[in-house]
């Protein structure tokens, strides 16, 4: 008697199920890339250019309205507790001043040295006039602060001192914060709208500007219009817009990276050489 065994038929494979493929959604990266000298520098030179504006502002129309419009202010009259503030603010103004040149002068020499180094020029000559009235308003201060009062002093004398002053302080923002921003549209206007370093329509409107800064300021010269009034004021808004903008612009987006990459594959300009 045989005992036959039947040999176990495997089992067909069963055909694996296919997985779908769960989709996933690219996160776009939150991390910024290295801060490059070239972007250190856009957004030193823009946060410089809208601390000018912060720092100015509050001066000519906050701290130091009684000394500059009161005729009375050497010899008591109105309030000098804004005059020591105000003076750091104006040392703040100039500093900011100079800062946008020093940032932006590694930047605009690769496109024009000569640009460059009158822009350095221009801004250093602006914030020395800011100084200088800075100056002429703290000696109205100290005229009040120590002879206003004391016996033996002579009103008068003392009313017609700091007018000069207050005089000097004028023609000083006239030349300063008024003619000078004339020359740093042009400068560093034409530099940033050759190269495109920014949007084009942020320069020409400083390089159209300019002009009418400068009529703002030769009326104020010659006694058309007082330098604080509405048509030498709406003469300069498109200054201010100029360099607002461009403060902003430096500040939140940098240089665009095109221009820079395509300065970067160039040869050498000529106009580094420049003397």
């Amino acid at each position: 008697m045989t005992i036959t065994t039947n040999p176990r038929v495997p089992e067909p494979p069963t055909a694996a199920r296919p997985t779908r493929a769960r989709p996933t959604t690219a996160r776009p990266s939150t991390a910024r890339g290295p801060m490059t000298p070239l972007r250190r520098a856009a957004l030193i030179a823009g946060l410089a250019y809208i601390g000018t504006f912060l720092f100015s502002i509050p001066v000519k129309f906050g701290f130091w309205t009684d000394v500059l419009e009161n005729p009375g202010f050497v010899t008591g009259a109105g309030s000098a507790g804004g005059v020591p503030m105000g003076a750091v603010f104006e040392v703040l103004t100039a500093l900011t001043c100079v800062a946008t040149a020093v940032a932006l002068y590694s930047v605009a020499k690769n496109y024009s040295n000569r640009a460059a180094l009158g822009f350095v020029t221009t801004r250093v000559m602006e914030a020395g006039l800011i100084f200088v009235g800075a100056l002429s308003v703290l000696s109205v201060y100290t005229l009040r602060q120590d002879l206003a009062g004391t016996p033996g002093a002579d009103p008068g004398m003392l009313a017609t001192t700091g007018n000069a002053f207050i005089a000097m302080h004028d023609w000083s923002f006239l030349l300063g914060p008024g003619l000078m921003p004339v020359l740093n549209a042009l400068l560093i206007g034409s530099v940033m709208y050759r190269s495109r370093l920014i949007p084009r329509w942020i320069p020409t409107v400083g390089l159209l500007g300019a002009p009418l800064l400068l009529v703002a300021t030769t009326g104020a010269l010659f006694g058309v219009w007082s330098q604080v009034s509405g048509p030498a004021a709406l003469l300069a808004l498109p200054i201010a817009i100029w360099e607002f903008s461009f403060g902003i612009y430096m500040t939140i987006w940098g240089f665009r990276t095109e221009a820079v990459n395509e300065v970067a594959s160039e040869p050498a300009s000529t106009e580094i050489s420049e003397t």
